[in-house]
């Protein structure tokens, strides 16, 4: 917490996009209870509630990497302001056009938008602050995003009392617009990325080269294939978590709110335990204990006989989820080349998108064979093994102190891959993070992963653990 303090108290650029990013993410909640909404009245057919929700993820799904390739060709405040403003005519397009076809299409190139403004964003936020702040404006990106997207539709949920969905959809449209005037004026830093002169592929071919590099980089590789199958469980656990809560438990609305809540807060806590940065051991142990975490309280929920106990146990799960996206986050900033940052964020963005889909539709036909509490043993194991699977696989990578960004593999595409830009990596180096309360026990299940030496070089004798 003291990090991000300072983060908001030096950095008055980081100010300015952490704003404008908030009132963004809470009208994107609150719009999108109200996008459902006004489909729903123009097409009365579950199949309409189905088809939006899709168009989520849609244009991530098939075209996240051509994102990812913009982001890296070219400016990314560029890239963030076109998004905004794409994402905005969309949502313009809803309210003048009212027909179900166009609130569909409009919710594709929505989509669309964020598939283009998260890769850019993430990608540039190590050049809108100092350098020793780049893990806490990451960190703090991820939890004011979270807070939006759980605040929204509570303040929907309000405004609707005495406004319409379609007012809604113009107050989303708005904080667009704004989150476009406010992060085109601001200076993102950094270096240009093309080289003057130099002879330029296309942006397909960019987008081939950028799916090789992450190829290439094997540890980045398994980095975001552990993604996606975190993600598998994620889906199914958004589907089962209703039912959980309401037949299992007997909690009614209103423990299924708490639960919803206790999960959000968890995920803030995970997010900003980021904010510290550290070395690359570092960041892959937390990364690890984040999805540790995760898997344990799968179990736990799945054990719980009431609401109180289902409540720490969904807190717990929240703070592993946001400590695995943040820490992943955070890997990827630091240690893959700053040319290729924006492609791998967005090859992230689309596995996630691929596997939340699967789950979503998996999730409904796994429901009517198996109860809530058989399926979130389900989850937990499959993140627990998941934990396994990376222990083993990312063991010989990031365990030196003096750990530096990778190098893209021969052949894996791009003039001058091999090298990282040049770009200072703000978390190497960095002190092991200030852990507040309780949580320092679950941080320090695996810190015997780096292969015998703790947070600051020194030998350890070998310890028995994961």
């Amino acid at each position: 917490m003291r990090e991000t303090l300072q983060l908001l108290r030096h950095e008055r650029r980081a100010r300015i996009m952490l704003a404008a990013v908030a009132q963004s993410a809470l009208g994107t909640g609150a719009g999108y209870v109200a996008l459902l909404l006004v489909a729903y009245d123009r097409w009365r057919s579950p199949w309409a509630i189905s088809l939006i929700l899709l168009a989520e993820f849609l244009p991530t799904m098939v075209l996240g990497p051509v994102a990812g390739a913009a982001a890296d060709r070219w400016s990314r405040r560029r890239c963030v302001v076109i998004a905004d403003l794409v994402r905005a005519v969309a949502f313009a397009a809803v309210i003048l056009v009212g027909s179900f076809e166009i609130t569909l299409v409009a919710a594709l190139v929505a989509g669309g938008g964020t598939a283009l403004f998260r890769p850019a964003m993430l990608s540039a936020i190590p050049d809108l602050v100092s350098g020793e702040r780049a893990p806490a404006a990451t960190s703090a990106y991820g939890a004011v995003t979270d807070v939006g997207y759980t605040l929204g539709p509570a303040l929907a949920a309000g405004v609707l009392i005495f406004a319409s969905p379609e007012g809604l959809l113009v107050a989303n449209g708005a904080t667009f617009v704004i989150s476009a005037l406010v992060l085109g004026r601001l200076d993102f830093g950094g270096k240009r990325r093309e080289d003057e002169g130099a002879e330029r592929e296309s942006l397909l071919g960019e987008t081939r080269a950028g799916l090789q590099a992450v190829l290439g980089m094997r540890a980045v590789a398994i980095l975001v294939g552990l993604m996606g199958g975190a993600m598998l469980s994620g889906g199914i656990f958004n589907v089962v978590e209703l039912p959980f809560a309401e037949d299992t438990i007997d909690a009614g609305d209103s423990g299924y709110s708490a639960l919803v809540a206790a999960l959000g807060l968890g995920f803030l806590a995970g997010s900003l335990a980021g904010a510290s940065g550290g070395a690359a051991p570092l960041l892959k142990r937390r990364f690890v204990q984040g999805v540790l975490l995760t898997g344990i309280s799968g179990l736990l929920i799945a054990a719980s006989p009431g609401l109180a106990t289902a409540l720490i146990a969904f807190g717990l799960g929240g703070f592993g989820n946001g400590l695995f996206v943040t820490y992943q986050r955070l890997l990827i900033q630091s240690q893959v080349p700053e040319r290729f940052r924006g492609r791998t964020f967005a090859l992230t963005d689309t596995l996630v998108s691929w596997a939340m889909v699967i789950a979503l539709l998996a999730g409904g036909a796994l429901m009517t064979v198996a109860s809530p509490r058989q399926l979130l043993v389900a989850t937990g194991v499959w993140e627990i093994l998941l934990a396994l699977v990376a222990v083993t696989l990312l063991r010989g990578h990031w365990n030196e102190r003096a750990a530096r960004p990778l190098t893209v593999a021969p052949g894996s595409g791009g003039a001058g891959a091999g090298a990282a830009d040049g770009v200072a990596h703000p978390y190497l180096g960095q002190q092991h993070p200030h852990v507040v309360g309780g949580t320092a026990l679950w941080l320090g299940i695996l810190d015997d992963l780096d292969q015998g030496r703790d947070d600051r070089g020194v030998e350890l004798r070998p310890r028995v653990g994961l």
